[in-house]
């Protein structure tokens, strides 16, 4: 995080290190805006978390095929926003994989949990924030939810007078005003180092790599990263980061570039986003490949140069 923001807080949430910064010039009033923020992130939590059995998501889980089920305005919104991406993207994202993810061991196996035969087409959103579920599916937030979460928490600094702000959960990143935040992102075939990648100003990136979850599973390696069409696990070998207006569109569109980097450009353009591959050439050199024209923001030079230790 920048040094110019000179105060900052950090809390464990959504299963990483949520960090809030903001500049002297709100150092003053800025603790109970930071704190009202973290609450913002604490419900999202509480809302979307697939791994607690009393959460609004596993009730949602948990429902009949057929049955009409109101929720929060929180969780309509994001699963509005899952459907728009899934459909923008045919499929490529989609909110219904977590039975995969509980056969690679990544999410729990609630008492619900079985083949899950539907997908995305088959939520049905209805006015006054209902939701039908027409076949047996089980949602999974995780690819979405933590950018949601960013943006909820800008949003509350925002509503309470702050001008300059960054929230950082996990690599889920955005910024409110003109303060520069350096972008870093993990080398993928060599995390402990990170690469500089861009300068951020009003804006949210997110980045997605299976550098730290991956794991075997029946004699192959793994990560929580899927393409929904072919269920092949991705992010093995690159690191994707999405840079956007707002983190929940970040977020997203880093599954869309994973599953399929070639034909992700129409999408990203769609959501005024640009993308930065990260592969490992045939000489152990870092190859960006941007994606939808420039970068969000002019990207720095990246390489052997600008790697640094941590």
């Amino acid at each position: 995080m920048s040094g110019e923001f000179a105060l900052r807080r950090a809390r464990p949430l959504l299963g990483t290190l949520v960090e809030i910064g903001l500049t002297a010039d709100d150092a003053d009033r800025g603790q109970q805006a930071i704190n009202a923020a973290f609450e913002q992130v604490a419900r999202i939590q509480r809302l979307m978390s697939f791994h607690d059995p009393a959460s609004e998501l596993s009730r949602l889980n948990g429902a009949m095929p057929g049955e009409v089920l109101s929720v929060t305005p929180e969780l309509y919104a994001v699963l509005s926003a899952a459907l728009r991406f899934a459909h923008l993207s045919d499929g490529l994202f989609d909110p219904t994989v977590a039975p995969r993810l509980c056969t690679l061991g990544y999410l729990p196996r609630h008492g619900f949990i079985g083949d899950g035969v539907g997908d995305w087409r088959d939520i049905e959103l209805l006015p006054g924030n209902r939701v039908c579920l027409h076949r047996p599916l089980h949602l999974d937030l995780g690819g979405i939810a933590k950018g949601y979460a960013v943006d909820r928490a800008l949003a509350c600094l925002r509503e309470r007078g702050i001008d300059q702000a960054v929230v950082n959960a996990g690599g889920d990143l955005a910024v409110l005003g003109e303060t520069a935040v350096p972008v870093h992102v993990r080398h993928p075939h060599d995390p402990i180092r990170y690469l500089h990648l861009a300068e951020l100003r009003r804006g949210a990136v997110a980045s997605s790599a299976g550098y730290f979850s991956a794991r075997q599973h029946l004699g192959a390696w793994v990560t929580p990263l899927l393409n929904p069409r072919s269920q092949a696990c991705l992010g093995l070998d690159v690191s994707i980061s999405v840079f956007a207006a707002d983190c929940m569109t970040a977020d997203a569109l880093t599954k869309v570039v994973a599953a399929d980097p070639d034909g992700a450009d129409a999408v990203l353009a769609s959501c005024a986003a640009h993308a930065c591959v990260l592969r490992i050439d045939e000489d152990a050199a870092v190859m960006p490949t941007w994606l939808s024209g420039r970068a969000w923001r002019e990207p720095c030079a990246v390489g052997r140069e600008a790697v640094r230790r941590v």
